[in-house]
């Protein structure tokens, strides 16, 4: 059976999917990333979920496949097919939509593309990509649009100010070469996270979802509460079916896990310090409060709040209260759906 691999929200969102299932006939469908799983369950459609890179999903599997994806612009798009082909080291086909093409990467099935192409009204071409740069300590990350959020492995680390960003490794961590308004908050946080590989890692700009999500059911009231530390993009890999609620520390932690928690009815509390940096929109469901630090950090704040959270189970809302008295005076509520 033919596989197709989507990576982010917008093939969902856009209906990207669903022309490609009515026109293409049965596929199977293998979601990567954590923003495309919570479009794609809102779809409805059957579909197997992932938080591992597109490459390595690729990598693993065998018979006919192609990648699908909806890049913000025609260039972001190619870069994207690109750096993936690279890193696959093998011949790829890959639907990119905003620009209506399908790319033959590295010798890729091109009976397969033109398949595709001719069911979509797309074009077909050919490409080459080089593979990564082993123990490369220069990255660049194109595409971007100024004033977009660039991300290093999910963390905010500056503002685009060019349509090229350019890093390099420093040590154990990234520091910019060009084209960036650093976030030394972003950087710190980045370097708390170990050692950065730059050839390997996660880069990309821009907004990780355009569109809302859908409001999930109502909240279990009683269970365990999960922590994201600066990491929302490991939401679904901490869920457990007894989650009653997410503290999230840090700004942009707390919009992802906004949304996704919106999308699952699960309640948020989440710990910022005002620097949050528009990665989706603001959305979040019944009996979340979002805290905006007056003193300090969100990094202080929220681990202060993280080690009053029980080992066992826990009455949300009792816990929400208790954690919003032990940092009074260093915290006031942003918004409060109590």
């Amino acid at each position: 059976m033919l596989t197709m691999v989507v990576h982010g929200p917008g093939p969902f969102d856009c209906g990207d999917v669903e022309r490609l299932l009515s026109s293409a006939g049965d596929m199977r469908i293998i979601v990567a990333g954590v923003m495309g799983r919570t479009a794609a369950e809102e779809s409805g459609l059957p579909c197997e979920c992932c938080g591992v890179p597109p490459s390595e999903v690729l990598a693993r599997l065998d018979g006919p496949v192609f990648l699908l994806n909806r890049g913000k612009t025609p260039v972001s798009g190619r870069v994207f097919g690109e750096v993936v082909a690279g890193r696959l080291g093998r011949g790829l086909v890959h639907v990119e939509c905003t620009p209506g093409i399908v790319y033959c990467w590295n010798g890729g099935d091109t009976a397969l593309a033109a398949h595709l192409a001719a069911n979509l009204g797309y074009t077909v071409e050919r490409g080459r990509a080089p593979p990564p740069v082993v123990g490369g300590h220069v990255r660049e990350v194109r595409g971007c649009a100024p004033g977009e959020p660039v991300f290093v492995n999910g963390t905010v680390i500056g503002e685009a100010t060019a349509e090229t960003v350019v890093l390099r490794e420093k040590g154990d961590t990234v520091e910019a070469v060009s084209g960036l308004r650093v976030k030394p908050h972003g950087l710190e946080k980045l370097a708390r996270s170990g050692s950065v590989s730059l050839a390997r890692a996660w880069c990309k700009s821009g907004q990780i979802r355009q569109r809302p999500p859908a409001q999930g059911g109502k909240a279990r009231g009683k269970g365990c509460v999960v922590v994201l530390d600066h990491c929302g993009h490991r939401f679904y890999d901490l869920l457990a079916p007894d989650t009653c609620g997410v503290l999230a520390i840090g700004d942009d932690t707390t919009a992802v896990a906004g949304h996704i928690a919106g999308h699952l009815g699960i309640p948020v509390l989440g710990v910022t310090d005002g620097d949050r940096d528009g990665v989706v929109g603001g959305t979040f469901p019944a009996g979340s409060v979002v805290l905006a630090v007056t003193r300090g950090r969100d990094d202080e704040v929220g681990l202060d709040i993280a080690r009053t959270v029980p080992d066992g189970e826990t009455w949300w809302g009792e816990w929400v209260d208790g954690a919003l008295g032990t940092v009074e005076g260093r915290a006031e509520i942003a918004l409060d759906l109590r």
